[in-house]
């Protein structure tokens, strides 16, 4: 078993939690960590811009990556979200013991 990551800005700290909520329900992640006052400058569509949001960091297990990703996009309430998966080389046994345990 191996390990990933996500992280994705929200627009709140409620909307996170919601969208973790789902996921967990889903068996598709087993931890998320909200980080709200997440200072987000940026480039839209040719525009400078400055916003304040939640990050979420989630924890999956490697095997689930593209899947959590693509379902974290559809249920997302940006219409494109920035959302960024990776795989995760160095864990403990028990972190990836726990992780394994979704699949």
């Amino acid at each position: 078993m191996s390990a990933a990551l996500i992280w994705c800005p929200f627009e709140s700290e409620d909307a996170a939690a919601q969208a973790a909520s789902q996921l967990l329900d889903e068996g598709l992640i087993a931890c998320a960590s909200l980080i709200p006052g997440v200072r987000s400058l940026y480039v839209w569509q040719g525009e400078r811009g400055e916003a304040r949001e939640c990050g979420a960091l989630f924890k999956t297990e490697a095997g689930l990556l593209d899947k959590a990703v693509a379902r974290l996009a559809a249920i997302h309430p940006y219409d494109t979200p920035a959302i960024a998966g990776w795989l995760a080389d160095a864990v403990p046994p028990v972190t990836a013991a726990w992780l394994g345990e979704l699949v």
